[in-house]
């Protein structure tokens, strides 16, 4: 990215920032500036990369993209002045941009990353991700991006389909009701949260206009356009097992491959990596039967025998009808 595109990018977080200080929890985007925004994400000419860096100067045009204040409670909804664009934000405040910051650099493969270099690796695409703008639907609606949680050492990588109302307000995966059964099953295969990694096909919350409460399929366009940072995740952590929770995910890592009920408890296999398909949490919140708990976790021995984990005679008995 250019020093005049870094410049513009600090300047508006900065305003972002200072908006949200005063109150202000959303923002307006013209056509225009987001059109203009688009521009400033494309690749630069080729003569204009080999000239070298210039004088620094002020992006030009700063002030007009810098987007509008729609009042808040205690506000009186005028916008504050930007601040000066070649002052850098503090690192503190990018990590968390407000929704309408620019869209971030397409994600690019990562090929190998070495165990000294996954923690930056997964840093610089977490921010790669905060910034994100490629659904401007979602990233309208969204509180928080919610990226991914766990090692990035992991063997076993949980993929869901996107993020709930619980996971958009809290930026982390999995955290709602459905999340704490997925920990629970992930603590009964003698693991935590904190040595897998889960994550999502979306970052950003599906929106539901007009909706107060409940969630939505993402549609293929969306799953399509975000998966990328999904890639990116599995290539740093390089996990030797992929959990897919649920029809969708299944459908967004696997296409069209046949209703859940049929392909869950198959090894498949996704990006060279072995990939057991299985029930979401949510689906057994809704069907307690002791049959449906024993599929999902015949699943999940399936998993730890590939994974060579240590499993007992209890572990094997579990949700198997008393005799």
């Amino acid at each position: 990215m250019s020093s005049e595109r870094d410049e513009l990018v600090e300047a508006v977080i900065g305003h972002l920032s200072e908006m949200k200080r005063r109150g202000n929890r959303f923002v307006t985007l013209s056509a225009e500036t987001m059109a203009t925004l688009a521009d400033l994400n494309a690749p630069a000419p080729a003569a204009a990369r080999s000239a070298g860096p210039g004088p620094r100067r002020a992006p030009s045009g700063t002030a007009a993209l810098l987007p509008r204040a729609q009042p808040g409670p205690g506000t009186t909804g005028a916008a504050p002045p930007p601040p000066a664009p070649a002052t850098p934000a503090p690192s503190a405040q990018r990590a968390q941009p407000a929704p309408s910051a620019p869209t971030a650099p397409a994600v690019g493969p990562i090929t190998s990353v070495g165990a000294d270099q996954k923690v930056e690796a997964m840093r610089a695409l977490r921010e790669r991700a905060l910034v994100c703008m490629k659904c401007p639907n979602l990233a309208a609606a969204r509180t928080n991006v919610v990226f991914g949680v766990g090692s990035v050492d992991a063997d076993l990588m949980f993929v869901g389909e996107a993020p709930g109302a619980d996971e958009d307000r809290q930026g982390e995966p999995f955290v709602g009701a459905a999340g704490q059964l997925l920990t629970k099953i992930i603590q009964t295969m003698g693991l935590s949260r904190e040595t897998v990694y889960i994550g999502n096909i979306l970052k950003c919350r599906p929106d539901t206009p007009g909706q107060s409460a409940g969630n939505r399929k993402p549609t293929p366009e969306e799953m399509k356009t975000c998966i990328p940072y999904l890639h990116s995740q599995i290539d740093i952590i390089q996990p030797k097992v992929l959990v897919a929770l649920g029809a969708t995910a299944v459908e967004g890592l696997l296409g069209s491959i046949g209703g859940i009920t049929k392909v869950r408890g198959q090894w498949r296999e996704y990006r060279g990596i072995p990939l057991m398909p299985t029930f979401h949490p949510a689906y057994l919140l809704r069907n307690m039967a002791l049959g449906e708990k024993r599929k999902v976790w015949e699943d999940m021995l399936l998993v730890m025998e590939r994974l060579g984990l240590p499993i007992s005679e209890k572990q094997r008995g579990f949700f198997l009808p008393k005799s």
